[in-house]
């Protein structure tokens, strides 16, 4: 959101730990771990703290949504017990928090647990211990490898097919157009790299000019400066948020008016656009898959009503207008059902089977005509979304729903 992009949700470097942690084996206590006559243990890490703390709503949300299923009876008469830890964004942390949840907390399985570095220092774990690593909140193309990591699924489309959807825009609008890339450092930037290049082929390197930056880094001005002096036609950010407002901002201020592209994750009207001043970001294009619930067109959606009153009622600390907060309902919505198909068989492989079994599922809070499929061989359970521009006070929608497999 890597790009819940909005998609932003979603990178860091690369994290000591993760070789140590890659052959272990955890013994099983029981034959179905996490799971009792009245319980069902779910676990995650997230940033509570730390430089992307602002994405620690999505477990929050998350846990608002289990109370709220709880006070409905829970899932096959079991309660849910989710137990989310703080590792600040820090894969080293990420390593003993996800160690302390599979081998003390004993949880089932782990869900939207936060980041490509965090999630990168324990995926090798996970998977060697069978253990379901269910709908990571990020946006990196490569957690849709079933053949590495068969345990492992993520839930946003990914960045690389955002990229693709963007420049084969651009072309369609300026057949002739030069690009300019600003990225991240890591697997979530390198899914915009890889994207433009799948589109542009050989001409990659004639039409590009790419810059990255590193998520510790306090500003991306001075790559938008150099960005600007390749007088580029086309600008796509590859960011997260904080850098997200940093260079619209800064392209303003340059005056320079490309046709530019900003992740979804990343492109929050609440979070980003209001902040940084509506009027900086007109004309600013990104890609949507969920409904925005401070869009008025949906004042009146049914699916947007039950997700307001959920706000209000069990997460009313949160901001109902947040897209970080719409994905986590829309995402645990999902779990939900995937949950019920399991039909009361909690087991590790019960759950993962039912999750490689997800077809053509509808969630009240995506878009029209976007579902979710997924099978053993097919670990991205999101494909489609469709273009929005920021236009006045708001986002426009324009265009068709767009299938990334038909790209």
């Amino acid at each position: 959101m890597t790009s819940l992009n909005r998609r932003s949700l979603l990178a860091g470097s690369a994290a000591a730990g993760a070789v140590a942690l890659a052959g272990t084996r955890v013994s099983r206590a029981e034959e179905t771990p996490g799971v009792t006559a009245t319980e069902l243990k779910i676990g995650c890490t997230t940033s509570l703290s730390g430089p992307v703390s602002a994405l620690g709503t999505i477990a929050k949300c998350s846990d608002a949504y289990f109370r709220m299923l709880n006070d409905q009876g829970g899932i096959a008469g079991r309660k849910i017990n989710f137990i989310f830890y703080d590792d600040a964004f820090n894969p080293a942390k990420t390593v003993e928090q996800t160690r302390r949840l599979i081998e003390s907390d004993n949880v089932a399985f782990l869900f939207s647990m936060l980041g490509t570095a965090p999630n990168s220092a324990v995926v090798k774990y996970i998977n060697s211990n069978k253990v379901p690593h269910l709908f990571l909140s990020v946006n990196g193309d490569k957690w849709g490898d079933y053949q590495t990591y068969p345990w492992t699924m993520g839930f946003a489309p990914s960045s690389r097919t955002e990229a693709q959807i963007f420049a084969k825009y651009a072309l369609s609008q300026k057949p002739d157009a030069k690009f300019a890339l600003l990225y991240q450092n890591d697997d979530l930037g390198k899914d915009f790299v890889n994207g433009l290049r799948d589109v542009l082929g050989t001409r990659y390197d004639s039409l590009v000019k790419a810059v990255s930056y590193e998520v510790t880094d306090p500003t991306i001005d001075s790559q938008i400066v150099t960005l600007r002096s390749s007088n580029a036609d086309v600008l796509i950010s590859g960011v997260t948020a904080k850098f997200a407002a940093q260079a619209i901002r800064k392209v303003f201020e340059l005056d320079w008016k490309p046709m530019h592209f900003v992740t979804s994750g990343a492109a929050s009207a609440s979070s980003t656009i209001i902040p940084v001043g509506p009027e900086r970001a007109q004309g600013l294009i990104s890609s949507v898959y969920l409904k925005d619930p401070s869009d008025p067109a949906w004042a009146e959606d049914a699916g947007l009503k039950d997700y307001l009153k959920f706000m209000a009622k069990y997460y009313s600390d949160g901001n109902a207008k947040e897209f970080l907060n719409i994905y986590a309902y829309t995402v645990t919505s999902v779990l939900r059902r995937l949950l019920e198909q399991c039909n009361g068989n909690f087991s590790r492989e019960s759950i993962m089977a039912q999750a490689n079994n997800l077809k053509d599922l509808e969630v009240p809070t995506l878009l029209p005509g976007v579902r979710l499929n997924t099978s053993p061989t097919n670990h991205h359970p999101l494909q489609q979304m469709q273009l929005q521009r920021w236009e006045g006070q708001g986002y426009v929608r324009f265009g068709n729903i767009i299938e990334g497999a038909n790209l």
